[in-house]
């Protein structure tokens, strides 16, 4: 690949992190968590990007922002950011380079191919390919000397549709902070001021859709299965929040008008963004995840799982891999698969879970949260990928971010301390 692997001081060792902006999203908190482990594990970590409002996160774990116009899809301003970043790898010696996005990981590939460093770059979507010249676009995302994958789904994407082999690609699941999603660290007080701030009684149970409002994540459809239920009586003591934010404004007036339509305002509810949510995964007696598209990974689901918490997820895409069925494990599921867009069968599913009684809750919600310490822990997701940047440089970074050397203050030249 046109680099040696080579045994570092690990002060020596600097990581280049490639990403579009840092706003909310998936790409962007990995990067700023790899940050974070870089940092535990003595090396320096650079992120070039456009900044925003995480920015400061990154330079708060003690890394350092490169302010470059990575976010440009405009060639001229590509290969331009491809020669910035050759020059700031030879200048400040970077060992890798490790892209997110289409736009910068071109630059990042030429810039590595020119230093003779290696590159790793991470799927962290579907990258649809609607003809020849987006196929050609989208093709960097695989031309990493390694390519990391959010889930077994994204890795068979990549290899079937890029022709990457299979030696090349580790598969990472997306981590979540334990310290966090506890319901054991929750007391109860917010819970019930969420609760109040929604409208919410105690004895409602909360049916969770977390996402931000788009027709692909399946509100409309969430919405006709609340009306089918409602319409049977079977949605007398419970309600569906929606809690997010879209892009387009006219989308949740359309929400909001098919929630009139259907007589469902005290039914369903749509308080926009939340910003405490394992509170709201809490305070839910269930949570939804029905997509209409493949998804890479699933992080609401996990989410919800790791605050004990039930789910429903769509049959598609990588949603799978975040639960345990009953079709697969009749005695440890930890959630239920649903055909996506099947109106009707959502509507079973919620059904089922309404129906479950405390016991039988307690007890998926202790195998959800089980299963998510060991499979989707953010520090193992940290790990593992600096376990990657170890196998291109010969580094320990991974074993150095799990077992932090102690330092000592330093002696004087006499001895004293």
């Amino acid at each position: 690949m046109g680099f040696s692997p080579k045994t570092w001081v690990m002060a020596d060792v600097t990581i280049l992190q490639v990403v579009p902006r840092l706003e909310t999203g998936g790409s962007e908190q990995s990067t700023i968590e790899m940050a974070e482990a870089l940092i535990r594990a003595g090396a320096n970590a650079l992120v070039a990007t456009e900044g925003g409002r995480l920015a400061s996160a990154v330079t708060r774990a003690g890394g350092e922002i490169i302010d470059l116009p990575m976010a440009s899809k405009h060639p001229v301003t590509m290969l331009a950011n491809a020669r910035r970043l050759a020059r700031l790898v030879e200048t400040r010696n970077i060992s890798l380079l490790h892209a997110r996005s289409r736009a910068p990981a071109w630059s990042a590939l030429l810039a590595a191919r020119w230093t003779k460093r290696p590159l790793v770059t991470t799927y962290h979507g579907t990258y649809g390919n609607p003809g020849p010249v987006k196929a050609v676009y989208n093709s960097v995302m695989g031309r990493g000397d390694r390519v990391i994958a959010n889930s077994n789904y994204t890795a068979n994407l990549i290899a079937t549709r890029q022709h990457v082999a299979r030696d090349r690609i580790r598969i990472i699941y997306r981590g979540i902070d334990g310290a966090i999603f506890d319901p054991f660290v929750v007391p109860p007080g917010p819970v019930a001021r969420l609760r109040e701030s929604w409208g919410v009684a105690p004895d409602k149970k909360i049916v969770l859709h977390a996402a931000r409002l788009s027709g692909i994540k399946g509100q409309r459809e969430t919405i006709e299965a609340v009306a089918e239920l409602d319409h049977k009586g079977a949605f007398e003591d419970a309600i569906v929040v929606f809690v997010g934010e879209g892009l387009r404004g006219g989308y949740r007036q359309e929400l909001a008008d098919l929630i009139a339509e259907y007589g469902l305002q005290d039914k369903a509810m749509l308080p926009g963004h939340c910003s405490d949510m394992p509170v709201a995964f809490l305070a839910a007696h269930t949570a939804l995840v029905p997509s209409l598209v493949a998804e890479t990974f699933g992080r609401t689901s996990i989410e919800a799982q790791a605050m004990g918490c039930p789910v429903i997820v769509s049959n598609i895409g990588a949603l799978p891999e975040t639960i345990v069925s009953a079709e697969s494990d009749a005695a440890g599921f930890t959630g239920y698969l649903v055909p996506p867009g099947d109106v009707p069968a959502l509507a079973d599913r919620i059904r089922a879970a309404l129906a479950l009684t405390p016991e039988e809750r307690e007890k998926i919600g202790a195998r959800a949260r089980a299963r998510a310490g060991k499979n989707f822990e953010l520090a193992q997701m940290q790990a593992k990928t600096l376990a990657v940047y170890d196998e291109l440089l010969g580094t320990q970074l991974s074993q150095l971010f799990e077992h932090p050397p102690l330092y000592e203050p330093a002696e004087t030249a006499e001895g004293g301390a």
